[in-house]
């Protein structure tokens, strides 16, 4: 089944990548990184009546943050889409080992948006009848709508 459209790396590139996006991923996300930033911006607050608070003071934290956002962007995303591409397998191999569970379900991201409009309306009605069903027979007041 054909899941991903993005472009794949060669063999070596490849694996190099996504060790990297995920190292970084989980290294940009912990309490040290963020220490680490806001020591770099109360250094440069700091710093700023030693450069008289200068168009080039300004500039340098604003470069520094312009090139760390923007590289951080594809690397957070590669290991968002391949968590995301995980998270889809195990799925549709919780799908596909279901007794009675719906086949069709298990290529569900490919699809349009309305058809999955159109099945999201699906299953919160059968949800809410569930729910009506559950409420009747154990005695509780009906849901407020």
């Amino acid at each position: 089944m054909a899941r991903s459209h993005s472009v794949e790396l060669s063999g070596k590139h490849s694996g190099l990548f996504t060790r990297f996006a995920r190292w970084t991923s989980r290294a940009t996300g912990s309490p040290y990184a963020f220490v680490a930033a806001v020591s770099v911006v109360l250094v440069w607050v700091i710093s700023g009546p030693l450069f008289g608070f200068s168009d080039t003071w300004q500039l340098v934290i604003n470069t520094g943050t312009t090139i760390v956002t923007f590289l951080m962007v594809f690397a957070i995303q590669a290991s968002q889409n391949r968590d995301s591409e995980a998270i889809q397998v195990k799925l549709d191999e919780l799908i596909r080992a279901l007794e009675g569970a719906q086949n069709s379900l298990l290529d569900l991201e490919e699809l349009e948006e309305e058809e999955i409009e159109r099945l999201r309306r699906k299953y919160r009605d059968l949800a809410a009848e569930a729910r009506a069903s559950s409420r009747s027979d154990t005695g509780c007041p009906p849901a407020p709508k």
